[in-house]
């Protein structure tokens, strides 16, 4: 499950980066290591190149680029941004990956993403954990060298012109953990969806923590082994670990927000808060409230809430489903087959059938359908209807696609208008073309559309959007209809084919007696 990491730096020593690539640094104080002569240890294995700086080194490109374009003079500068890359320790024995293919997959993300970039991209055989993950760093600087292509991801002027600055913005963020999960996939490696977040979030801080923390139980715990003590506790847990842990123990067993409250505070002293529409909790004995955002996705007030909902109208959950039912199995042709030549498997297929034919009579007399003929009708109406709500489905499908693409070309439109209207009147056209190639490509992209769908009035995009979510309304109430129908039509199918086979082999066995 590759995941992605992302850290931005001030420090306008840039040869620190690649140091700290290629020296081993102390994974907890971040210094670098020294042999007997006082010199920098080499890592054990690495992988290095770098992209876009030309002749010089890393450091050096991103220097002429600062002084080039006047940028990153001022302490506060973001100078460069760190993009880490962690593969799935698993990867190496299931799917072969080694430190060359990471570090080709690392190139191509580097180059699709990052272009017109300074960079360095550098692999590491192993993490802080020592798990055996394959990770990829890469470190761009944070200007711009030279105006890129325009993607359709990117939105606004820095992410393509020259000499701007890369900013790591959210809908930048996403963007590439898509792009990850796709690299993943086109590579056959083990993936998770990056998209909806993690459960449980652990920030750096309290990662490093959680490392020290263990690292000092395991030398108390040590000591009490050498003494023949038994050590109380294994694992080290935080005060957030510590907080989900009480928080979840109370939280799927109430049903309403005050008894949540009441009963964090009567079990545990915790206090709950909600401030601009977020939760916030107070363990006993701090100061300080810990926001929902910082302990996990399940704490923050909408999964609470949601939460507490389903647990009040939470039923006994029943033994079976009452309109469940299997299938009868062939009796004589498994025995044939030669599968379970004992009379006791003959006697567990007997009384199976009898279950499921035992179910399959009660699902058609809840139904009202134990007429043939009344069966067969309700069979072709679910079928009709089943066909019926998937075309629905599919029509509807297409019209949001087709919603989704004029949006984008309307937005494309509107922000490049401007720009081909000033062509017509530009002293030097072929100039200023080519300065501004990408937003006339992407003027004329859009206006081929239109020509092409024969659109000549555009709509507002507050209009657009809400076409587009009537349309996923109608999406959702007809792909319910659908999948209603077909799961009654499996249902019936299966109780008919089941009816049929019963009789077949009544049949079969009254002729041999």
């Amino acid at each position: 499950m590759a995941t992605l990491k992302h850290i931005s730096s001030k420090n306008s020593d840039y040869t620190a980066i690649e140091a700290y690539l290629i020296y081993q640094h102390d994974e907890f104080s971040g210094k670098v290591i020294l042999d007997e002569q006082g010199k920098p240890k080499l890592r054990e294995s690495y992988v290095l190149d770098t992209l876009e700086c030309g002749d010089f080194s890393f450091a050096t490109a991103c220097l002429l680029a600062n002084r080039r374009y006047g940028k990153n003079t001022q302490h506060g500068d973001i100078k460069s941004h760190q993009y880490i890359i962690s593969f799935d320790p698993r990867d190496a024995a299931d799917n072969g990956l080694t430190m060359e293919k990471a570090q080709a997959l690392g190139l191509k993300f580097c180059e699709e993403n990052f272009p017109g970039h300074p960079a360095i991209v550098c692999t590491h055989p192993d993490g802080h954990n020592h798990s055996g993950n394959i990770h990829v760093h890469i470190v761009i600087g944070s200007i711009r060298t030279r105006e890129v292509e325009r993607k359709p991801y990117m939105q606004k002027p820095r992410d393509w012109r020259e000499g701007m600055k890369h900013s790591s913005t959210a809908q930048t963020m996403r963007h590439l953990r898509v792009e990850v999960m796709e690299l993943c996939e086109s590579a056959g490696l083990y993936q998770i969806d990056l998209l909806n977040g993690s459960k449980e979030r652990v920030s750096e801080a309290e990662y490093w923590a959680r490392r020290r923390g263990q690292m000092k139980l395991d030398r108390e715990n040590a000591a009490l082994t050498a003494t023949g003590q038994q050590p109380r506790q294994k694992k080290f847990e935080t005060v957030k670990d510590t907080l989900r842990k009480q928080i979840s123990s109370v939280l799927y067993r109430a049903t309403s927000f005050e008894d949540f409250s009441d009963r964090l505070m009567q079990q545990y002293g915790i206090t709950v808060k909600e401030s601009r529409g977020q939760l916030s909790y107070l363990p006993s004995g701090r100061t300080k409230f810990i926001r929902a955002k910082h302990l996990g996705d399940k704490f923050d007030k909408v999964a609470v809430l949601a939460t507490l909902q389903a647990n009040a109208e939470r039923k006994p959950k029943a033994q079976f489903k009452q309109d469940t039912i299997g299938k009868l199995i062939d009796i004589q042709s498994r025995m044939t087959e030669g599968k379970g030549k004992g009379i006791g498997y003959k006697r567990w297929l007997t009384k199976h059938n009898l279950k499921v034919m035992a179910q399959t009579v009660k699902l058609l007399q809840e139904k009202d359908l134990t007429d043939e003929d009344a069966l067969n009708q309700r069979i072709t109406e679910l079928e009709t209807k089943y066909h019926d709500s998937l075309a629905v489905v599919k029509d509807l499908e297409g019209r949001m696609k087709f919603n989704k693409e004029l949006r984008y070309h309307v937005a494309a439109y509107a922000s490049t208008k401007n720009i081909a209207q000033q062509l017509k009147t530009a002293k030097r056209p072929a100039a200023f073309e080519e300065q501004h190639r990408a937003e006339l490509t992407a003027y004329r992209a859009a206006a081929a559309y239109f020509k092409a769908n024969n659109i000549t009035k555009l709509a507002s995009p507050k209009k657009l959007e809400a076409e587009y979510a009537q349309l996923a309304s109608e999406k959702a109430k007809f792909y319910e209809q659908y999948k209603e129908a077909k799961e009654e039509l499996l249902k019936l199918k299966t109780a008919k084919q089941n009816v049929a086979s019963f009789f077949r082999e009544e049949e079969q066995t009254q002729q041999e007696r």
